[in-house]
């Protein structure tokens, strides 16, 4: 069933490689990436490199902590891009759907050790985490009408928010979406990685031969989505699907991610032709990179330009299918797409390799950006230039 587009009236993010929209812009084509680096905000023996926000304090009285702080310097940031002020959005049918995983659970190790050792620790922690529910947060202080709905679908959860928020307009359930993903670094989500093996004790290299796991970020995007507008971007196509394979792994066939690319291309009523490039999720571990690439090259059989921006951000869990929106409609605006940073050469078996320099695109409309998350979760959302 094809769909109409969903205009995108404005556009925030922060991570490591920028505060705001335009920073972003700028270092998605840096030659000279920063790297990851011990993290500082958080207590741990672990010799893992992270991409941490310099600069952001914890702010005790934020309830939904560092995730929640993140968040709010997006969204603010949606909310000038989009010119809306909170008198006019309380006015119409606004909804809120939020992509996460650490800000959706308890990681207060501290209240655990009370609890297992048998005292009565206070209630504080369980108030604040229940006050900082992210969508339900929003909605509260805004003052906001329509729908709330936190996702918590684990490594796609950023990129299912804005899909679910697509659908809610195309729906007619909103005027407006307020949808992203947020997650902050935290010495839970750090420690259950390493226990999986898929941390890498160096930078990064998604899609390398060498490759050896992932570096752990933080990150916030937001985009305010809605029914019309005068705006450049827009959703245009939405594909969803689940394989369950594996409780942490992505099917190696790809089948799942295959059948998502087609659904968000035919939801849209365009080609897989018309793509002009994908932004893939791209972690730097052995199967995920192997299996998205397996599913390019078979859908793409004369060549596709594809890239990963994890090496420049790290993996930022439930808010990177948000992020790496806000940079793939960056790409189409610049009509530029960015490199895939430090791939040098690709596994004997990987027949389809990432950028490695920076494309320049000619008249490009529309591209892919593709999560995969734990639980055989596989999400493609389609951007376009209108």
């Amino acid at each position: 069933m094809k769909m109409t587009s969903s205009p995108i009236l404005g556009i925030g993010v922060i991570s490591a490689i920028g505060n705001s929209v335009e920073e972003t812009r700028r270092n998605l084509y840096t030659d000279t990436p920063c790297l990851p680096a011990l993290p500082q905000r958080i207590e741990t023996t672990l010799p893992l490199p992270v991409f941490e926000i310099p600069g952001i304090r914890p702010d005790e009285s934020q309830p939904g902590g560092v995730s929640m702080q993140l968040l709010r310097i997006a969204l603010e940031e949606a909310f000038d891009d989009a010119k809306l002020t909170t008198t006019a959005i309380q006015k119409l049918r606004v909804g809120v759907v939020i992509g996460t995983t650490v800000a959706c659970q308890l990681n207060n190790l501290p209240y655990y050790s009370e609890l297992r050792a048998g005292r009565n620790p206070s209630p504080a922690p369980l108030e604040r985490y229940i006050d900082g529910n992210p969508a339900e947060w929003i909605r509260r202080h805004y003052g906001l009408q329509g729908p709330a709905l936190t996702i918590s679908n684990a490594c796609s959860s950023g990129a299912d928010a804005i899909g679910v928020a697509h659908l809610w307009i195309q729906q007619g359930k909103c005027d407006l979406v307020i949808a992203g993903g947020t997650d902050e670094l935290n010495k839970v989500p750090l420690d259950g990685f390493n226990a999986l093996g898929v941390c890498s004790h160096t930078p990064c290299r998604p899609f390398n031969a060498d490759r050896t796991g992932l570096n752990l970020g933080e990150a916030a995007g937001v985009l305010i989505m809605g029914r019309s507008g005068n705006t450049p971007f827009c959703v245009s196509g939405f594909g969803k699907t689940a394989d369950a394979f594996h409780i942490t792994q992505p099917d190696p066939t790809g089948t799942g991610l295959e059948h998502a690319i087609h659904d968000a291309v035919r939801s849209a009523g365009i080609t897989l032709e018309e793509i002009a490039f994908i932004n893939a999720h791209g972690t730097g571990t052995e199967a995920n990179d192997q299996a998205e690439a397996t599913v390019f090259a078979r859908l793409f059989p004369q060549g596709i330009p594809y890239m990963s921006t994890k090496a420049l951000t790290g993996h930022t869990l439930g808010a990177a299918g948000a992020i790496e929106a806000v940079f793939t409609l960056l790409m189409l605006e610049e009509q530029r797409a960015a490199k895939s940073t430090r791939f040098e050469k690709a596994s004997p078996d990987m027949t389809l390799s990432p950028l490695r320099n920076h494309l320049p695109l000619h008249n490009a409309r529309h591209a892919l950006s593709t999560s995969l998350a734990f639980g055989g979760s596989n999400s493609a959302l389609l951007l376009s230039l209108r």
